[in-house]
């Protein structure tokens, strides 16, 4: 699953993102409340894990605003905040499970884990379909016109993140921290190297121009 992690303590923030990263997970990491409102309101997330007490904007609020635009994202709110009714509010403005910290690992995963399969079953996020591409996220299979197109595990996260993202410029950088886990290196060519194979494939399977390259920028799949 494509997850968004929003928590201010850098130290935390590490840890967890590391855990679900091992888990299989990609992970976007955001650690101020505006950059965090930002990314969940541009991107596409499987689920999200909210700090409550955050700088900039507070976590209630980005929930509410989440909630306002109509985006039903499963969301996990975590804080230090231990009383009932501050577990209540954060449940009434939309979310959907609360974790108090200190918090186990293994439980803030499994509990991840339960929301993601929760939302798949709501929304049949098991496939997508963008530009005449079908994508089946759990046979990890991509077909154009009904032929298998044969991908490498990088290929195919980067196809997801450009089908999940459709009609939307996703950078090299979002790529690069999406697909490879790095971050920003100016020097690196790797995202273009992979895209560019990724191209051939689909090219070689008779469809053309499904990856447009936004000059400078990044990439786009047009929705």
């Amino acid at each position: 699953m494509k997850l968004l992690l929003i928590e201010d303590d850098e130290t935390l923030a590490r840890y967890v993102a590391k855990g679900l990263r091992e888990a299989g997970h990609v992970v976007d990491v955001c650690r101020d409340g505006r950059d965090g409102l930002y990314a969940a309101a541009e991107q596409a997330h499987d689920v999200v894990v909210l700090d409550r007490m955050l700088p900039g904007v507070d976590g209630i609020t980005i929930l509410q605003t989440i909630r306002a635009t109509g985006n039903q994202v499963p969301v996990l709110i975590v804080t230090a905040l231990g009383e009932v009714d501050d577990r209540v509010e954060g449940l009434r403005k939309g979310g959907d499970d609360y974790l108090s910290k200190p918090f186990s690992l293994q439980e803030l995963i499994a509990r991840v884990e339960a929301l993601g399969r929760r939302q798949h079953r709501g929304r049949s996020a098991d496939k997508l379909s963008v530009a005449g591409l079908e994508m089946d996220l759990l046979r990890r299979e991509v077909r154009v016109g009904g032929r298998d197109v044969r991908l490498t595990t990088r290929e195919f996260q980067l196809l997801e993140m450009l089908m999940r993202n459709a009609g939307r410029v996703v950078t090299r950088t979002m790529l690069l921290e999406g697909v490879w886990d790095y971050r920003f290196d100016p020097q690196t060519n790797i995202v273009d190297q992979h895209v560019s194979r990724l191209r051939q494939k689909l090219v070689d399977n008779g469809l053309d121009n499904a990856v447009e390259t936004v000059r400078g920028v990044g990439y786009r799949i047009k929705g």
